[in-house]
C-alpha cells in the first residue's frame, strides 16, 4: 500500500461513524504500513440528514443520504465512502464503483414499544412509527387496526420521540440497535420472513473512485465474499423493478453450501396487493437469480406498485 493516508467520507450520525469505524478497522487488519492516525474519517452532513421531517420519496429519494459524499469522493476530498446499502440508490454514480462489502449485520426488524409489548399485543388505534411503506404494509398484514405514522431522524431521535410519548411503537433495523448497544430496549424480533427486509439491509458498502486502482485493490481484501453474493441477488430485484425509495419491496438472500437462497415481496401502491417469489440458484449466479425474482414480481404485479 503506497498511500500514505486515507480520507473515509461518512454521514456524521452516531451510528454511521461507527459502520465507518469497522471499515476503517478492516482496512488496518490487511494493511501493515498503515496506522490508525493514517485513516482519517471525514464527517460529512447529507440533505437527508437536514431535513429529519419529510418523507425522503417527498424530498428527492435515497440520494439524499449518498450524494454529497459521492460528489467529494468525486472531487478527490476523500478517498472511499462508507454507507449503509440500503441507503443508496440502486444504479452506481458515474465515475465511482461500489464492490466492497463488510460482512453483513443482522438484516431482521425489532419493534420497539413503550411498554415492551409485542406487536400482537399492541391496543388497536396504538400508533406506530415508521419511514418506510414496505415496514407498514407488512405490519398491517398483522394488524391492520393501527395507526401507522411517519417518523424520520437518527436511531436515538426516534427513541427519544417513543419516550416522549409521541409514539407507541417504532419499527428498526436490528443491526443499527446492536451496533449502538441498544439491544436492552427491543420488544420484539421478527424473522426474515416473518418481514422481509429492506434490499441490503444489516450491509456496509465500501465505495470509490472507478479509476482509483490501488484502492479498488485494497478494498477488494476486505470484500466479504458471501455478503457481495446476497446483495448482488437483492439489488438486482430492485434493478429488474426500477425501484426507489418509494417502492414497497423486501428482498433476502442467503447462502447455503453452493447455493443462494432468495426470496421477495412487493406491494401495490396502496398495500393491497402482495406479491411473493422465493427462487435458488448456484453461488455464483447472483445476478442471474436476483433479476428472475425481479422480473416475476413485476409481471405479476403489472407495475401496480408504481405511480
Amino acid at each position: 500500500m503506497k498511500r500514505n493516508k486515507i480520507i473515509i467520507g461518512s454521514r456524521g450520525s452516531k451510528l454511521a461513524l461507527i459502520y465507518a469505524q469497522r471499515a476503517r478497522n478492516k482496512i488496518l487488519e490487511i494493511s501493515s504500513e498503515l496506522g490508525i492516525e493514517d485513516i482519517v474519517i471525514k464527517k460529512i452532513t447529507t440533505a437527508g440528514d437536514l431535513n429529519q421531517k419529510d418523507r425522503l420519496s417527498d424530498i428527492g429519494g435515497k440520494g439524499l443520504f449518498s450524494k454529497k459524499i459521492e460528489n467529494q469522493l468525486l472531487e478527490n476530498e476523500i478517498h472511499i465512502a462508507v454507507h449503509a446499502l440500503k441507503d443508496m440508490p440502486t444504479d452506481e454514480t458515474d465515475g465511482l464503483v461500489t464492490n466492497c462489502f463488510l460482512e453483513r449485520n443482522d438484516p431482521r426488524e425489532v419493534l420497539i414499544s413503550a411498554n415492551n409489548q409485542n406487536i400482537e399485543d399492541l391496543k388497536p388505534k396504538s400508533v406506530i412509527g415508521t419511514s418506510s411503506f414496505r415496514r407498514e404494509f407488512q405490519l398491517k398484514r398483522k394488524r391492520n387496526d393501527l395507526n401507522y405514522k411517519l417518523i424520520r431522524g437518527n436511531v436515538d431521535t426516534r427513541i427519544k420521540k417513543l419516550s416522549d410519548g409521541l409514539y407507541d411503537a417504532i419499527i428498526l433495523s436490528y443491526a443499527g440497535i446492536q451496533s449502538l448497544n441498544l439491544n436492552k430496549k427491543i420488544s420484539q424480533v421478527f424473522s426474515s420472513s416473518e418481514i422481509i427486509p429492506s434490499v441490503g439491509q444489516g450491509t456496509i458498502a465500501v465505495q470509490c473512485r472507478k479509476n482509483d486502482l490501488e484502492m479498488i485493490n485494497l478494498l477488494n481484501k476486505i470484500n466479504h465474499t458471501s455478503t457481495h453474493n446476497c446483495v448482488l441477488a437483492e439489488r438486482n430485484v430492485l434493478k429488474v423493478l426500477e425501484g426507489d425509495c418509494e417502492t414497497a419491496v423486501g428482498a433476502i438472500a442467503n447462502i447455503e453450501k453452493d447455493i443462494i437462497n432468495l426470496e421477495a415481496e412487493l406491494f401495490s401502491l396502496d398495500g393491497k396487493q402482495r406479491f411473493y417469489y422465493k427462487a435458488t440458484k448456484k453461488i455464483n449466479f447472483p445476478i442471474e437469480l436476483g433479476k428472475e425474482v425481479g422480473q416475476f414480481l413485476k409481471k405479476e404485479s403489472k407495475n401496480s406498485y408504481k405511480k
